[in-house]
Formats: C-alpha cells, structure tokens, sequence
C-alpha cells in the first residue's frame, strides 16, 4: 500500500513538473515574438546608459511580458479546441499523455492570473514609473522614481476599489452582498475583472465589424488589384508629368515670395512629392505583378474574407435561434478537469478547425478595427517611431482585446468549448438578455459595414472604370499645367 502511494505521489510530481515545464516553453516563445514586435516599432535611443534608459528598458520589459500574455489568451481557446480533438481521436496514444484535462485547467488558470496581473500592476507601474522624475525636495534617481511610482499605484489602488465598493453597495444592497464588500480575494477581483471583461467585450464589439469591413481595404493595399478597363501606361505618365512639376516648383521656391512662410510651403511641396511618389511606386508595382497576382490571388484572398465574414454571421444568426430555444446554448464555465469526454464539434475535426480559423480572423479584424477607430487612431504604431507611453498604451489595449476575446467567441457562439478557470465566473454571462442583445447587436452592425463597405467600393470602381474620377484634378492641390499650388485655399503670388 505504501509503495502504490509513494507511485501516486510520484506521478503527480512528475505531471506538474512536466506542466510547469510545457508552460515555461510556450510563455518562453510568446515573450521572444513580443520582445521582437516591440522592438520593430519601439523608437530608437541613444546607447547611453543614464536613468531614463534604464526606466525605458525596464517598461520595455514589463510591455513584452504584457503582450506574451495576451499572445497567450489569443491562443488558449484554439489551443483547447484543438487539443480536446486530438484526445478525442487518440485517447491511449503514449507520446500525447502530457496533453491533458489538467493542463489545460492550468493554462486557462495561469492567463487569467497573468492577465489580472497585468492589468492592475504591471502596466500602470510601467506608466507611473515612466513618467514619475521623483518628489520635490527628494534626491534625483532610480529610487526616488519607484517611491513616486509606488505612492501613485496606491493612491490609484485606493480610488478604484472606492468606485468599485461604491458600484457594488449600490446595485447589490441585500446583506450577503453587504458582508462580501469586505472580501478583497474573493469578490473584488472577480467582480472588476468581469467589469473589464465586459468593457473588452464592448470593445470588441464596436471593433470587430469594422475591422471585418476594414481587413477587404488593407487586403486590397497588400495585394495588387486587377486591371479592368484601366490604362496603367497613362496613368503612370500622368503621375511622372505631376512629379516633374512639383520637383521643378520645389527647387526654384527660392526665387518667389509668397503670401505664407516659404517653410510652410516647402513642407507642403514635399509632402505632396512624397504622396506623387507613392502612388507612382504603386502604379509601377501593378504593372509588373504577374498575372496569377493579379487575376487569381486577389480574387481568391477576396472570396476566402468574404467567405470568413458570412460564416461567422450566419454562425451568430443560428447562435441567437439556440438562445431563444435552448437555455445550454448559454455561455457558462466549466469546472471539470476532463475536457475530452464528448466532441463539441458537430462535424469533428474539420469543424474544430474552422472555429479556430473564425478565432483568429475575429481577433486580427478587432486589432485592424481598432486602430481604425477614430478615437485610438493616435495609438497606431509605427516602425521605429513609437514612443513607450504608447507602447503602454496598445498593450494595455490588446491585453483587454485578447482576454476578451474567448468570452466574445464563446457568447457569440463560434464555438461551444465551455469556459473554464476564471472566465467562466463572469456576472454578466448569466444575464440572457446582454447576451442576445450582444449576439443581435454583432450580427446587425457587422452586415450593415459590409453592405456599406460594398456599396462604396462598388461606386469607386465604376467611376474609375469610366474615367470620372480624373474630374477631380482640376480641385486638386497640385495642378502641373497651370503650374500652381493651392493649399488651404491660397494661391502662390509673385
């Protein structure tokens, strides 16, 4: 008997190293890709070792550990789907042994803390402490700056469990919810993560179907464009004919004087060479694509989006009929640490990978949505030219996305893998009518941007198709025959 317990023990050490060892590998890939995607667009500094370089190295630090975890909710509910099939289809295969019921559990458990961590700690240090320089009165440096750092994250820890304690007495006033107002593990966390989950959840919504009316636009600039009823020679010997002009204008400025600062007109010029230029580089580009590039990649890169945004909401229109009709159709946690016990998928495998396809198209369409908004356009990054405050910022952002995004699957009924760990305990996932109203609302918005979005681009080519759209040239800041520039509605004068 004491043997057989000594194996028992033996084997649950050996299966938590072995997790905790498959954790550690994956969390090591997710933070090198991060540390790479942040220093592409991170703006470069001056090697010189002082004190501000070592507060941006540390930011830096704590914003690839936030973007490894939010790499990591992105992908935990297609790792899960994936591996709940896998089980299915070899359950005594020996070399998947280590994937089981318990790692996942761990995976789900350690992204929700990771993210909770993140969110509250990590990211508002990395802000205060890039932009603290110490008290008045107090010795300059590194330690003056994380007491200032410290001081800021208190207060700031004081003035949300205030609002949240203040929120909760006044919608829930019965004596149980009284009593656990007082309970800072087990009630203030959750509930203010589910208040984030649900605000990211908002987000993504607003995001997503602009994001899937925005990814046939940015396709379209990636890719080169068939040429129907186009003339790409005049076209491009009407932009060298611009280019001349304004190269011409641009280096006898010199010799006039004009109404406005000759800067400001300098300025203009160039950033109006700069635009000729790359639609000329464009335009070249298109006539030296093959003609597979053309007439078959774009084509096909087209109908697979379209494809991916009418399956995702036709999936959702079915999603609010089960909702109506069945109350299992409703996003709930799970608590069991088996995961392989039925298939989710009605048609296995094949289904199981099309969900985790409609995953990721959802999420780069929220990323691309999202950047797209007007309100968090100031938050796009650029290569080389980004400062760490807004690198804070996206993170911050993405992290909301991605921890959002297995709940907005699961909701919207992409997939119908359970939640589990934390984000199963979420208050508002019981509430039918947010959930309808969420799925109606996706549904709704997503057609109308893509109606929308058709509409115009169909306007767009046919006027370029008929050589209407060159009307517009006369309006146009640079006018190479009159050999004029207008800007802001003012003439040169000499």
């Amino acid at each position: 008997m004491e043997e057989d317990d000594v194996s028992i023990r033996e084997q649950n050490f050996h299966s938590q190293v072995r997790e905790y060892i498959i954790c550690f590998l994956l969390f090591a890939v997710l933070y090198i890709v991060s540390y790479c995607i942040i220093t592409r667009y991170k703006r470069k500094t001056d090697d010189q070792e002082d004190e501000d370089a070592v507060v941006n190295r540390i930011s830096l630090y704590l914003c690839t550990f936030t973007l490894a975890v939010s790499g990591g909710a992105v992908f935990l509910l297609p790792f899960s789907i994936i591996s709940s099939e896998i089980l299915l289809s070899f359950p005594k295969n020996y070399y998947i042994e280590w994937l089981n019921g318990s790692l996942i559990h761990g995976l789900w458990n350690l992204v929700s803390l990771f993210s909770n961590l993140c969110l509250f700690v990590l990211m508002p240090f990395a802000y205060f402490f890039l932009e603290s320089e110490g008290f008045a009165g107090s010795k300059k440096g590194i330690k003056a700056r994380i007491l200032e750092t410290f001081v800021m994250l208190f207060l700031l820890a004081l003035l949300i469990l205030g609002i949240v304690w203040v929120a909760s007495a006044l919608i829930d006033n019965d004596s149980a919810s009284m009593d656990s107002l007082y309970d800072l593990w087990e009630f203030y966390l959750p509930y203010l993560y589910s208040c984030i989950s649900l605000m990211g959840g908002l987000l993504l919504l607003m995001s997503t179907p602009v994001g899937l009316s925005r990814m046939f636009t940015v396709m379209g600039q990636l890719l080169v464009k068939p040429t129907i009823l186009e003339d790409l020679d005049e076209q491009i010997y009407c932009i060298h004919l611009q280019e001349e002009a304004l190269q011409r204008r641009l280096n006898g400025s010199s010799s006039y004087t004009y109404t406005y600062t000759r800067g400001s007109f300098t300025h203009q010029l160039n950033k109006e060479l700069d635009n000729v230029r790359n639609q000329r580089n464009k335009l070249e580009r298109r006539k030296k694509a093959s003609g597979w590039e053309k007439n078959l990649l774009y084509p096909i890169v087209m109908l697979i989006l379209l494809a991916g945004t009418t399956i995702s909401v036709i999936m959702v229109a079915l999603n609010i009929l089960y909702l109506l009709v069945d109350e299992t159709a409703m996003p709930k946690g799970s608590t069991d640490r088996g995961i392989a016990t039925t298939s989710l998928s009605t048609f296995g495998v094949a289904q199981a990978v099309l969900e985790i396809l409609l995953i990721f198209y959802l999420m780069v369409s929220s990323v691309v949505g999202f950047y797209s908004l007007r309100v968090f356009e100031g938050l796009t990054p650029r290569k080389d030219d980004t400062t760490m405050t807004t690198i804070i910022g996206c993170c911050v952002s993405i992290l909301v996305l991605s921890s959002a995004l297995p709940v907005m699957s699961r909701t919207l009924g992409i997939t119908r893998f359970d939640l589990l760990g934390d984000f199963g305990r979420f208050n508002w996932l019981g509430n039918f009518y947010i959930v309808v109203s969420y799925n109606l609302l996706f549904a709704v918005v997503t057609t109308l941007c893509l109606v929308r979005k058709f509409t115009s681009a169909v306007r767009e080519e046919l006027l370029k198709a008929l050589g209407l759209d060159k009307l517009q040239l006369s309006n146009s800041p640079t006018d190479p025959e009159s050999g004029k520039l207008s800007a802001n509605g003012h003439q040169k004068t000499l």
